[in-house]
């Protein structure tokens, strides 16, 4: 299906190298803050302490937040576990504090918001709870802490995730097209991904695992378009046989735009939707889908199809067998083998 078809081919590879100048100096601002500034780990990689709270009526993550955050705690994640009820809190680690008094002075404050006071309940041996008036406005289902050890595994196995989907990626491109598009399509979705880590390193915006898996969604997302843009270079070495190596990835590339426009059009607009409409939760994850869709296009037009081409892929590497006759490039009837 397309919207509209461009009868001119657009002459994508005569600029490359200004754009790919713009993408190594960017990737290279990238690796730079990751080094400088680091990543802002959130808790399940750092370690920290861990509440499940069970509100009698639906709970206000907002007021939640807010609470927390008047207690001078920071990075502080609040989410929904269940139901509306049930709130789970990550706290950061503290120097100095222990898992108990962390998780006693946030019940404390929570108690306090919901207009209620902490007292000890001989029903319930002595342990200390939320009493209101007339009812009990919330509780502590539980509370435990996580170390910095489970955290290095969460790196661990994350960095491994990232390496198989990478090899991975490598090994289908090299079997379906050629060594050299695999190359390219590898170095651009690495590209991509740097940029992220370099935007959430650079803002010091909070790196969690929803985060580590928009990434690794941004790999298989990113690589779909250079897949489709490849398949249309090796259709049009095998169509047009006079044509150049540029001119064959200009008319692949202007042919595949109504296609891109499409599907990364509707893609953006859910991931926008998540980013404004859904909460603190969804956000850094629809921020890191995002800036990857983005770059995900960029890279696949700019830095894919253009490294393929400076590695010198021609009709040899790709056509095997018969010939096909030239024809018109806007001939639907195209590409009858002779």
């Amino acid at each position: 299906m397309e919207f509209f078809k461009i009868r001119r081919d657009i002459p994508f590879m005569r600029h490359a190298l200004v754009f790919n100048l713009v993408s190594f100096v960017t990737f290279l601002a990238a690796v730079f803050f990751l080094f400088s500034r680091g990543l802002h780990l959130s808790v399940e990689f750092t370690g920290g302490t861990l509440m499940e709270v069970s509100y009698s009526q639906p709970a206000d993550l907002n007021s939640v937040r807010n609470t927390v955050a008047a207690l001078g705690l920071q990075d502080v994640q609040v989410q929904n576990f269940g139901t509306a009820r049930d709130v789970m809190i990550r706290l950061p680690a503290q120097k100095g504090v222990s898992s108990a008094q962390q998780s006693d002075k946030v019940l404390a404050g929570l108690c306090a918001a919901a207009s209620g006071t902490m007292q000890a309940d001989s029903q319930q041996g002595g342990k200390v709870v939320c009493k209101a008036a007339d009812a009990e406005p919330l509780k502590l289902r539980r509370t435990e802490f996580v170390g910095p050890q489970v955290g290095d595994e969460l790196a661990t196995d994350g960095l491994k995730a990232l390496a198989f989907v990478v090899a991975g990626i490598m090994l289908y491109l090299a079997m379906r097209f050629e060594w050299k598009f695999a190359v390219a399509a590898i170095i651009a979705n690495l590209h991509d991904v740097i940029i992220i880590l370099g935007f959430f390193a650079f803002f010091q915006w909070e790196f969690s695992l929803p985060v580590l898996a928009a990434v690794l969604a941004v790999l298989g997302y990113s690589v779909n378009e250079s897949v489709v843009i490849f398949d249309r270079i090796r259709e049009n070495f095998r169509r047009y046989r006079k044509m150049n190596s540029m001119e064959i990835i200009d008319n692949a590339i202007t042919s595949t735009i109504s296609r891109t426009i499409i599907t990364h059009g509707c893609t953006q607009l859910m991931v926008l939707s998540m980013l404004l409409f859904g909460g603190a939760t969804l956000h850094y994850f629809a921020l890191a889908l995002t800036i990857g869709i983005l770059f995900g296009i960029y890279s696949s037009v700019f830095v894919a199809a253009a490294i393929a081409m400076w590695l010198g892929i021609q009709r040899e590497d790709l056509v095997k067998g018969g010939t096909k006759k030239e024809t018109d490039p806007n001939d639907p009837n195209a590409g009858a083998t002779v």
